[in-house]
């Protein structure tokens, strides 16, 4: 699989993802990258590392699209932009998925112009995963609609439900739809509309989930709209950073904080693997015709390389197909 990565992207630039890309063609035998962006300062990363030139080539673009401007702006006056760029190699069939962490609301915008929607589906999604008590789940919309109708959930819950098949290898996640209760009277007009799609749907779904619940491990698909996903993620994160930097903080305040530590670095360590978005890499746009994947703006090397990982992996399943056909059939 070749996959165009969006080397200016992300709070730190080249630096961070040539180096995800080059540590990415140590763990996968079969990928092909494109770096695309400035060729002086990709040449410049790549110039002290050790790699297979073979498997990495060079786009040159003459643009970067900066993190806060203006989505419609970047996106019709940037043409020769790195994210743009990136978008087109796959659409012309060069690449087979298109990585970025940088703006994301061009690099959704983008790929949404320039791939157009994948049949039977209305609105893509961007589909985040995320850590509980058992398995991983799968939260969607993360972001990419801030207004929904029952319909849109709807499609985000099969979209939820070939990606996790994909992704986990597991044939019936149990989907959930996050409300303010459990019972099916409960929530807003669009929960409960959508719970009434989602009963007739021939999903798995398990019914409403509450927000305290959620990393319990209850469901593998939660669905719900951008606005509430989005910032169930951002509250998330946070909440992660807080409790883990709140324990270290009480443990060295003892006595014998130092010796405490010692022994509960391990268990740190876990925490913070399991609860680092860097682990999961990015988060797939579904829904496109095309393969986009979005990454956190402060993305390290780690997060890039498993980006790339999701990005071979969905290229070669073809989700988006998978998604279509699973929505035509209903």
């Amino acid at each position: 699989m070749k996959i165009a990565l969006d080397a200016m992207g992300g709070d730190n630039g080249p630096e961070v993802t040539v180096k995800g890309a080059v540590e990415s063609l140590n763990e996968l035998e079969d990928i092909e990258i494109y770096l695309v962006g400035d060729t002086d300062r990709i040449e410049k990363e790549l110039k002290d590392k050790s790699f297979d030139s073979s498997r990495i080539s060079i786009k040159h673009a003459s643009e970067v699209v900066e993190m806060d401007e203006a989505t419609t702006s970047a996106v019709r006056k940037k043409r020769n932009s790195s994210i743009r760029i990136a978008v087109d190699t796959v659409k012309s069939g060069e690449a087979d998925a298109v990585l970025s962490a940088g703006h994301t609301g061009v690099a959704m915008a983008t790929a949404f112009i320039v791939f157009g929607k994948a049949k039977g589906v209305d609105r893509p999604a961007i589909a985040t995963t995320m850590p509980t008590l058992n398995e991983p789940f799968v939260l969607l919309d993360a972001g990419a609609n801030v207004d929904c109708k029952p319909i849109n959930l709807l499609q985000f819950a099969f979209m939820g439900n070939a990606y996790y098949k994909t992704l986990f290898n597991l044939q019936s996640p149990k989907i959930g739809l996050l409300s303010i209760g459990e019972e099916d009277s409960k929530g807003n007009e669009l929960t409960k509309e959508t719970f009434r799609l989602l009963n007739e749907s021939g999903l798995n779904f398990t019914g409403n989930i509450e927000g305290k619940d959620i990393f319990g491990g209850t469901a593998h698909v939660v669905v719900c709209d951008g606005f509430i996903g989005n910032t169930v993620l951002k509250v998330s994160e946070g909440l992660a950073e807080m409790i883990l930097s709140m324990l270290k903080r009480e443990i060295s305040g003892l006595t014998s904080g130092k010796i405490g530590y010692f022994f509960l670095k391990p268990a740190f360590k876990n925490f913070k693997t399991k609860t680092d978005y860097a682990e999961y890499g990015g988060a797939p746009l579904l829904g496109i015709n095309g393969n986009c994947i979005i990454c956190h703006g402060r993305s390290s090397s780690k997060a890039i390389k498993n980006a790339l990982k999701v990005s071979n992996r969905l290229a070669k399943n073809r989700i988006n197909n998978i998604i279509s056909e699973s929505l035509l059939k209903n």
